[in-house]
Parts: structure tokens; sequence; C-alpha cells
């Protein structure tokens, strides 16, 4: 992009999805982001298994309770990247975006870079909604809205 562009919103292919399985969204991200040059953004309004979701140097023996989840069949899925263990349900909202590094000029791609600029776009979101905040771990909670 060139200076001319610096302020403009990048061109984002939006494709959505609603209960697409975790492991399934996490493979086309992958094909995605090694693939193709442009910007996407994907969205998956849940998923309809259970499962939990590791990052790429999680190890299950520390981090999950093994006989607990082979007794409840619950899928373990690590994904390519980095990022805590979460697990995910029907009420998880997925919103993935994978971006060229010069889509959004002003962020710089490291974590915090990407984490700041994150939390700055979904404030604006769930802006009056809730209480919104980005944890360390890359997890957005939205206090007050969803009684579960």
């Amino acid at each position: 992009m060139s200076s001319g562009n610096v302020g403009r919103l990048p061109l984002m292919n939006v494709v959505k999805f609603k209960g697409v399985p975790i492991l399934q969204q996490l493979h086309l991200e992958e094909r995605l982001l090694r693939t193709s040059p442009q910007n996407w953004c994907i969205v998956n309004d849940g998923t309809n298994e259970p499962t939990i979701v590791m990052g790429i140097s999680g190890k299950p023996a520390e981090l999950l309770e093994i006989g607990s989840v082979l007794q409840d069949k619950i899928p373990v899925v690590k994904r390519f990247t980095g990022g805590g263990t979460v697990i995910v349900d029907h009420r998880t909202v997925f919103i993935s975006f994978i971006c060229n590094k010069d889509a959004v000029p002003t962020v710089q791609p490291y974590p915090r870079p990407i984490m700041s600029w994150s939390s700055q776009l979904y404030s604006k979101v769930f802006q009056g909604v809730g209480d919104f905040s980005l944890r360390e771990n890359g997890t957005f909670l939205l206090q007050d809205y969803f009684h579960c």
C-alpha cells in the first residue's frame, strides 16, 4: 500500500459461516494465510461441537484434565499459531483477520501491537453494549451482556 493510501481502510474479503467446526475453520485460515495475497475477515457464529482449542506449544498433560476429556469425548485441536487454551461451542463467535502487513500500516506485525489494534476495533464495535476488555492472552470479554 502506498503512502497515499494511509488512513484508508483496506479492501477486505468477508466470509460468514454459522456452526462450522473450528478445525475446518482453522484449516481454511491456514490455507488462506499461506496462499492468498488478499485480506480476509472470517466470521463463524459458533461451532456445533464443543471443542478444546490449544496453541501450538500447549501441553495437554499440563492444560487438560485428560480423564474428563476422554470420558466426555471432547475433541482437542491444536492451532498452528500460539495462544492460550480455550473451550469453544455454539455460543462462541469467531472473528479472524488475515491481512497483509501493509493493509494496516500503523500496526506492527507483532502480538502486542495487533492486540492493541484489536482492542481498539472491538471497543468501538461493543461500545454501549457492555463492559468490553481484551485480556493478555487475547481473550475478549464482554461483561454484563451475556448471562450464561
